[in-house]
This record gives structure tokens, sequence and C-alpha cells, in this order.
């Protein structure tokens, strides 16, 4: 520890994964450190809900690379084992079709291929290909832009320089232009591109990088956390605690004042001042520009190719019986995924066939639900809030009933006369309680023709000691990317001081 660290003021506003990482990151560097959570829990988007003997992880059901997780516990000698228990996952999903067809992903090679010869002699095969691609992909992406933390496309091409970087990251094509250079079915073709639900966007839209998504759950597995998904928040919040992180829940940041073209205290809505030397903001940034730096028009104006991805209907049933057809993660695919997409992204509508993400999380922890029944997560992804095209609670509820239709008619059966309780979210749901760009769900969309899959800068424009953190900003959304934004905001921080 530093003299110079240890007199260093860090506030960290917000408590998700993104300030719960960027504040151990930077109390291990012998910063002072507080983070402000206007919640009554850490974790954000990871959150957690008991109701009628039933446990909710609300917000993130998927782990995947731990090693990122690991990483802030071996930093200061500590082995994250000792704090929070995960198992990997098997199968990693089942994928269902409306004619009957279920597909399982897993890590088991000889299965993979007994699972892809269901869909033809050929597409064993041209799995391998892809998954080979999708490797390169992964590996080019590690070195700089995961690595480094890369925070724009001059940073990259500074990085990987033109060549390198037109020839390893499929720059021309779409994300789902780079799944049918290989694969010919269709049905292995929705399975590949609906890997962008890590990032809540299109695959006609982002970029082909995305295809690095498979490789990386293949290769570093994909796990849960023993007892809930929550856990691992509270894993990370014990650790912040003895690093000397002064946490204060329940506690709402209004303003960050500044002076001098630099942040100088933040104001929280009791009025209370606390002085700062830096800044790191977990909110996104495009509501923290708004609510809490005020920034012009014509500084929210240079934000606006970074939109935010779909949001989503949010489900948590518990149910009176067990479906034994299901795995632990499931996906029940649109007859018509590019129609999905499209009205999802484009047109703003509520598809009227959505795929639909279906966790089942008692296939691997019984004890989150009472004997003999089942919690059932049910996830479609669906249009942000948009002001001019506003959708009405009602039509929330038919893509509800909607849903549940479709589960029922593709091997659910009396789903709903099973339900013993439920929790059920709208994107106005999330906009409040996260205060998410829009009710996004996953940060900023990855579109190539908006912003080349880039999220926004770590460093803000407008001040010189403010930064931000979380899937707003590179390296995107999801659990270990948004960890590793706090630990990239650290790396920032420390050669911004040097």
């Amino acid at each position: 520890m530093t003299a110079n660290n240890k007199n260093t003021r860090i506030l960290v506003i917000g408590a998700g994964l993104g300030g719960l990482s960027a504040a151990i990151s930077l109390a291990s560097e012998g910063f002072s450190v507080q983070l402000l959570e206007k919640n009554d829990k850490v974790g954000g988007k990871l959150n957690i809900l008991t109701k009628d003997g039933f446990t909710f992880d609300l917000g993130p059901s998927i782990l995947t690379m731990p090693h990122i997780f690991a990483d802030l516990f071996s930093r200061v000698g500590k082995d994250m084992a000792d704090y929070v228990q995960i198992e990997k996952v098997e199968p990693h999903w089942r994928n269902f079709f409306e004619d009957g067809t279920t597909v399982d992903l897993t890590e088991d090679a000889e299965a993979q291929r007994r699972e892809l010869d269901k869909l033809g002699p050929n597409a064993a095969d041209e799995f391998t290909r892809f998954m080979a691609y999708s490797k390169k992909l992964c590996v080019e992406t590690e070195a700089g832009y995961f690595a480094k933390g890369l925070d724009g496309f001059w940073d990259l091409l500074r990085f990987y320089g033109p060549i390198r970087s037109l020839l390893s990251f499929d720059v021309f094509r779409s994300m789902d232009q780079g799944v049918r250079r290989f694969i010919s079915d269709p049905k292995l073709v929705d399975i590949l591109n609906y890997f962008i639900k890590y990032v809540g966007s299109s695959p006609y839209d982002a970029p082909a990088l995305m295809n690095l998504l498979p490789y990386i759950q293949y290769h570093y597995g994909l796990w849960y956390v023993k007892g809930g998904m929550y856990g691992l928040a509270l894993a990370m919040e014990r650790l912040a605690i003895e690093l000397g992180v002064e946490i204060r829940l329940n506690t709402e940041v209004e303003e960050i004042q500044t002076q001098d073209g630099r942040a100088s205290a933040i104001r929280l809505n009791n009025g209370e001042v606390i002085p700062a030397d830096i800044v790191v903001s977990n909110m996104e940034v495009i509501p923290a520009m708004q609510k809490l730096l005020h920034s012009s028009s014509a500084e929210l104006k240079k934000m606006q190719h970074f939109q935010p991805s779909c949001s989503g209907l949010v489900l948590h049933l518990g149910v009176d019986r067990i479906y034994p057809q299901l795995a632990h993660h499931n996906f029940f695919y649109s007859a018509h995924s590019r129609g999905h997409f499209d009205a999802v992204f484009h047109s703003g509508r509520l598809s009227d066939d959505p795929t639909i993400y279906v966790v089942a999380p008692v296939k691997s922890d019984p004890q989150l639900a009472p004997e003999g029944c089942e919690i059932i997560k049910i996830l479609p992804h669906i249009p942000h809030i948009n002001p001019a095209k506003p959708l009405s609670p009602e039509d929330y509820l038919a893509l509800r009933e909607r849903v549940l239709i479709k589960l029922e008619r593709m091997g659910l059966t009396d789903l709903r006369k099973h339900i013993v309780t439920e929790e059920y979210w709208t994107p106005q749901d999330i906009q409040a309680r996260y205060y998410s760009n829009q009710g996004s769900i996953y940060g900023v969309v990855a579109d190539r023709y908006k912003n080349l899959g880039f999220k926004a800068p770590q460093r803000s424009s407008e001040l010189k000691n403010v930064y931000f953190v979380g899937g707003s900003v590179n390296p995107g959304g999801g659990m270990p990317m948004v960890t590793l934004s706090g630990q990239l905001v650290r790396d920032k921080i420390l050669a911004d001081l040097a």
C-alpha cells in the first residue's frame, strides 16, 4: 500500500458486479474506497427473492469465465472456493424446436456428436469447423481487447494494426453471416445465433466477432453457484469488506459535483455531500450523464450510437410439479427467428413468436423449491422502452399469455394450472430498480453499423477523474465482462495517476 493511494478517496456509485469488482480491485491497491448503493443489497441485477418457499435468482442465471472472478480473490492471496462454491452444469443447455426436435449442448465430445447427428450427417463436422473459427476470434480478443482494456476502434487499431484487425475479426460479416459460413442446418444456425443472448443484441446486426461466445462457453465451461447465483455477489461483498471497502446500502447518489473540470464530490438525495478524488460509476453511462452529471445535449448526442440493448419480460414461476424434460438451461425457438429479432430490434414490437429462455435451477439445486416443486424462470427478449412508441401493461400481459401458451404447446403441459407463486417484471420495473437505460438488461447493444460492437469508453469524456464500469462500457455486458470492467478500470486509474 502506498501512502499516495491510501490518501486518494475513491467513491464507487452502484454495487452491481462492476461496482463491486472496481471497489475490490482499487482497495487491493491501497485506495480508500466507499461503495454507495441505492438498493437494500449489493449485486445490482444479480438479485434474489425468497417467496412462498421458493428462492428466485432475479438476474443472471449463467456463470462463465470463472477465472475472471477468481482473479479478484487470488490477487489478494485469497481462494474464491473459500467464499463461494461453483459447480459445472451439464448439459450446457437443451434446445427445443416446434417440430419436436431437442438438441443438447454439452462438453462431452462424443455426446455432442450424437446430439448433432440428430440434425443430419454433416452437422457435427460443420460444428467442429465453426468452433475452430470461434476459437480464433476468442484468442485474438483475449490478447488485446480483454487483457489490455482496449476502449474503442482506434485503441484496437493501434494494438492489432490494420491488417491483423481486418483478418482476425471477420469485420465485414454479421454474426449470422459468420455462422452461415460453416453451418448449413437451419436449427444449428438458430442455436449458434442465439449465443447473442449474452449481450442482448441481434445476430443479424451484431458483428461476426460475437461468434467468439460459443468457444468461451465450451472452453471455460458453464457454471452454477451452489445455493443460488446471488452467492457470488455475497462472496464479492465479503471480500470487499475484508479489504476495507466501506459499503453503504440504501444510499442514493443524486449528483456528481464538479470543480475546474473534475469531479470534486457527490451529493446524496438526503443532501449529504461526500468529497471525492476519483468517482467510478456503475450506473450506465447515459443515465449517469443525464441524472448525475447533467450533461449537455451536445455531450449526450455524442453517445447516440451507444443505444440500449434489448430488455426482457421476466417471469419467475413457482410450480407445484416437476417437468422432467427440462435441463437446467433451455431454449424454445421461434419458428421464424429473423422475424423475432426484427420485432425486438427494428419494429419495436412484442414478437408474435418469440424465442424463449427457460431456466429450471432445481435441476441442479433442489433446495431452491419445496419438495416436488420446481422453479421456472422465463425470459423472452423484448424491445427496450421507447417513449415514442410506448407499450402498454396490457401489451406485456398479452405477451405473457402468448409465451405460456407456447411453452405448453411445446411440452410444458398445463403450466398455467400449476403456478403457485409468481414474480413478474416488465422493462419499466427493470429501469426503476436499476436505472438502466430505457429498461435495458445488457447495457449497450452490439451493432456493427451503430458502434462496430464496441461499448462506451470507461473514461468520462467530460471529467478527467470520472470512470465507468458495467455493461454499458467496454468490454460489455454479462457477469464476466462487467466484472472484468472493474479490474480494467483499476488499471486505467493506476496508469492515469502514474
